[in-house]
């Protein structure tokens, strides 16, 4: 699964155990409701992981 990461306008694949790496190849921890942690850099990252995105949702048209 593709988790967009908005800080960098990118996204990360789910390496499983709650762990994220992102395009440019940094290591990311997943801290739940929205946020990932770069175990590179510390910096906190705002993420959607499209599970509640309405848009795909074609019973709402």
């Amino acid at each position: 699964m593709s988790i967009f990461d908005f800080n960098d306008g990118d996204y990360c694949m789910d390496m499983g155990g709650g762990m994220l790496m992102d395009t440019d190849g940094h290591l990311m921890q997943s801290m739940g409701s929205g946020m990932a942690l770069d175990l590179e850099t510390g910096d906190l990252h705002l993420t959607d992981d499209n599970t509640s995105n309405s848009w795909n949702n074609e019973d709402d048209w």
